[in-house]
Parts: C-alpha cells; sequence; structure tokens
C-alpha cells in the first residue's frame, strides 16, 4: 500500500489533508521542490497535472 508522505502545489486552496503542503508560486518552482523531497525522501513524484505532485513512499 503507497502513502503519501508530501503534497507539493500552486494551488494552496485546493489541497488539505494530514501530509505536509508546500505551497509554490509557480510550475518550476513546483517541480524543483517536487524533484528535491523525491530524492531526499527516497520516494516517487506523481504529477495530477492539475498544478499538484505528490510524493508517495511505495515501500
Amino acid at each position: 500500500m503507497a502513502k503519501i508522505i508530501a503534497v507539493v502545489t500552486t494551488q494552496h486552496e485546493k489541497v488539505g489533508g494530514g501530509a505536509p503542503i508546500f505551497i509554490e508560486p509557480d510550475e518550476k518552482a513546483m517541480q524543483q521542490t517536487a524533484f528535491l523531497l523525491e530524492k531526499i525522501l527516497d520516494a516517487s513524484a506523481h504529477d495530477l497535472k492539475n498544478g499538484t505532485i505528490v510524493i508517495v513512499n511505495h515501500h
């Protein structure tokens, strides 16, 4: 079972929940933050194509 461990978004008003949320001003910054979190947390980034990327642990 996968677990969402972080959310990176440009649209803070559309996300919520128990995982840490990283709000970025634009798409480029969002992708950079998601890429770094993916590497740091040894997880996978999944782009929802709506201004939000979820970082998921598949272990």
